[in-house]
């Protein structure tokens, strides 16, 4: 049976989606608000969200990149009747966050650990999970829910913001963020949609929780340059956004050895040493 996923969001965790699942043979459609402006990668269809449905009906496998806003999953909003009626469609892999466990005062979670979410948008994405669960229920498909970490990869990263001038060392001891690489987080959904198993709860994690300081640090180092002066959290703080504090109101570490267990990969980027290397290595190949 041909293998077709739809990527819902084309954007820049679904961009590298779609280029994996078409590596490993799947057609793909991927989703944009405006198809003119998309940068799909070679060989990825594009379609406008709100004209999306039939691909949807269609598809055999879905990936939901989309955040949810005040009516909750937009997906879930404008296509709902398209996925429970789809007679193909056997998963669906929801992109959720690791903020739906709240704060856990530097302590470690695994997949199996009961969500707490404590911002109102982790509440939110917690509320969508379980939306998703149900409508999984209902059309008889597997679902993965993806929970996230900080995200970085390409022209998102440490090594942006040293050369922008913008990078800051901010030192809270104690407080430690758990990232993946954009290139990983395709290579799990891939793994997962091409081996799926009712319901489970994925963490796309990378092997190392780091303080953001010493990523910044790296970052420095392997562009030559000297990292920026450390800056103690609550001098930092008074020139944060709304949206930067409440993320590091929140310290937990997120364990990834079931969902690496479970789909059978190693990262490509273990750790942020590596993720930034490759990032340099990429730009250095398309020169």
């Amino acid at each position: 049976m041909d293998r077709r996923m739809v990527v819902a969001g084309l954007g820049y965790a679904g961009s590298a989606i779609a280029a994996e699942a078409l590596a490993r043979g799947f057609a793909v459609t991927g989703t944009a608000r405006d198809p003119a402006r998309a940068s799909p990668p070679s060989g990825c269809a594009v379609v406008g969200f709100a004209e999306a449905g039939r691909a949807i009906a269609e598809a055999t496998h879905l990936v939901v990149t989309a955040a949810p806003d005040e009516q909750g999953d937009p997906v879930l909003v404008a296509h709902r009747d398209a996925i429970l009626a789809a007679p193909g469609l056997g998963w669906i892999g929801y992109l959720s966050t690791t903020g739906v466990y709240g704060d856990r005062g530097g302590g470690l979670v695994d997949e199996s650990t009961p969500p707490t979410p404590g911002q109102p948008r982790s509440v939110r994405r917690f509320e969508v999970e379980q939306a998703w669960r149900e409508v999984a229920r209902q059309r008889g498909a597997a679902l993965d829910l993806f929970r996230v970490g900080g995200i970085y990869g390409p022209g998102r990263s440490a090594l942006d913001e040293i050369r922008a001038g913008t990078a800051r060392r901010v030192v809270k001891p104690g407080h430690a963020f758990s990232r993946i690489h954009r290139d990983d987080i395709a290579l799990a959904v891939v793994a997962a949609a091409l081996a799926p198993d009712a319901v489970r709860v994925l963490h796309l994690v990378d092997d190392e929780p780091a303080p953001s300081a010493d990523v910044v640090a790296e970052a420095a180092r392997l562009l030559g340059t000297e990292a920026p002066p450390e800056i103690p959290f609550e001098e930092a703080r008074a020139r944060m956004s709304p949206m930067g504090l409440s993320f590091w109101a929140e310290n937990r570490r997120v364990a990834n050895d079931i969902t690496k267990r479970a789909l059978g990969i190693a990262w490509r980027c273990p750790t942020y040493r590596e993720g930034l290397r490759r990032i340099l290595a990429e730009e250095c190949a398309t020169r």
